[in-house]
């Protein structure tokens, strides 16, 4: 079987600490955020032992990227413990630097296991209308939402999405996937209510927060849902949260975002 769509996208050049591509994705000319973070977690998840999984990302938005330049992506190694590992990834262009992100890697231990329960806003039987976003290559995840007035031409949360075609039973792939999918929809939840959409380059992520609590298979139905919590000094907040169609809480997502209004 041929790689999946998130294989081809974070198999990077390079090795030991220095990577780069060329793989390049976006709304109009800015490279799309959850790319650069899926990339980035691939860099860092080359320089842990093969036991040691995503467990947490925090990243930085510096600057947009350019769709049709190549991506460096330089790792520090910041701490290799018995339990954890830590990387710090710096994305640049042309030698300026884009993203930063701090990841964490964790070697799974036998403990317990408890969530709060989850309360689902849109079943998965009630998502019926389907998103077909207007740049193809966001077309990677089937997404449904509940019918509405209007279909969002991207996912607007709650959303249900799954892989068009098969991801391989890779741990890293998979969050890598996730990752992707993460940043989609957060923007917009984090517009304070009664806003307009601000004109070009009004809105755009500024930081970007995902933890890893269950594995994942982003081959079967999860429901992304999001608030808004906070406006202030152009910058919204929203926090979310990814289930699996059991109900089992696979990740959960914070971000903040530019809104000059």
């Amino acid at each position: 079987m041929p790689p999946s769509w998130i294989a081809r996208l974070v198999a990077l050049d390079g090795a030991g600490t220095t990577f780069r591509t060329s793989k390049a994705l976006g709304a109009g000319p800015r490279l799309f955020g959850g790319l650069i973070a899926a990339q980035a977690l691939a860099a860092a998840a080359a320089t842990v032992p093969g036991d040691r999984l995503p467990q947490s990302l925090h990243a930085y938005f510096i600057k947009g990227g350019r769709v049709g330049v190549d991506v460096e992506y330089t790792v520090e190694i910041t701490r290799d413990g018995r339990s954890f590992n830590t990387r710090r990834v710096t994305a640049g262009q042309d030698g300026v630097p884009i993203f930063e992100m701090l990841a964490s890697f964790h070697r799974p231990e036998a403990t317990l296991d408890w969530q709060r329960p989850a309360v689902m806003r849109v079943p998965l039987a009630e998502a019926t209308t389907v998103v077909v976003p207007p740049e193809s290559w966001a077309d990677y995840f089937e997404a449904r939402v509940a019918p509405r007035e209007t279909t969002p031409e991207w996912p607007q949360q709650p959303f249900w999405f799954r892989s068009r075609e098969p991801i391989e039973d890779d741990p890293v792939l998979r969050a890598c996937a996730l990752t992707f999918v993460s940043d989609l929809g957060m923007v917009s939840t984090a517009r304070p209510p009664g806003a307009v959409e601000p004109g070009p380059g009004g809105a755009a992520s500024l930081d970007h927060a995902l933890w890893l609590h269950r594995p994942v298979d982003p081959n079967q139905w999860h429901c992304y849902d999001a608030v808004g919590v906070s406006h202030r000094d152009a910058r919204g907040l929203a926090f979310g949260a990814i289930h699996d169609a059991e109900g089992a809480l696979v990740a959960s997502v914070a971000q903040e975002s530019l809104w000059r209004i």
